[in-house]
């Protein structure tokens, strides 16, 4: 038997999707009041008509971008005894403004150019360089599955700027601001080629 959509789960759909009617038009090839009858119950499409519209809602659908797609790996960190030096070293060397910082593969806190700063600020002569990693620590960053959607991982990296990734109980990539950004760009580049 043939499972046809109700106007109902056309609806619900394209909100799950984050597409307004007229995106749903554009990408269906047909026009937004069309969409929005359609939506209301007001009229019954071509099954033509209707084949575009849950085409163009599958194809949109296939391109959620998944944490494990656009997550970075290996994961730069450092441990709670490695030097502040270490530390600076290969956030500059990355181009990184906090790393993880790991036991065993565990996370156990942070660390930032921000707090690197504010300690280089409140010491006079002391040498910032020779102290440990964890005397600068801050709290560990948030963890996600590589299975979560990248959307639902971006309201957490309002807050902290990074999120690790874990899996089977272990840190498998991170994911950063930067990463949705190149995600958001690339979206951006296939559309201007369609």
């Amino acid at each position: 038997m043939l499972n046809i959509p109700t106007p109902d789960d056309i609806k619900k759909k394209r909100r799950e999707l984050n597409l307004t009617q007229a995106d749903l038009a554009k990408l269906a090839g047909v026009s937004q009041p069309l969409i929005a009858r359609i939506e209301a119950g007001g009229v019954d499409p071509r099954l033509s008509t209707l084949g575009k519209i849950i085409r163009a809602l599958n194809e949109i659908e296939g391109k959620k971008a998944m944490v494990s797609d656009i997550m970075h790996t290996p994961v730069v960190s450092v441990s709670r005894t490695d030097s502040v030096a270490k530390a600076m070293e290969l956030m500059e060397k990355y181009g990184f403004s906090q790393l993880p910082v790991l036991e065993d593969g565990r996370p156990v806190g942070s660390v930032s150019v921000d707090a690197i700063s504010r300690c280089i600020i409140g010491h006079e002569s002391e040498d910032i360089k020779n102290k440990k990693v964890e005397e600068l620590m801050e709290e560990v960053f948030p963890s996600i599955p590589p299975t979560m959607e990248a959307e639902f991982a971006s309201h957490l990296l309002e807050a902290r700027g990074a999120v690790l990734v874990y899996d089977e109980g272990k840190v498998v990539g991170i994911l950063t601001k930067h990463d949705l950004m190149k995600l958001a760009s690339e979206r951006w580049a296939e559309n201007e080629e369609e």
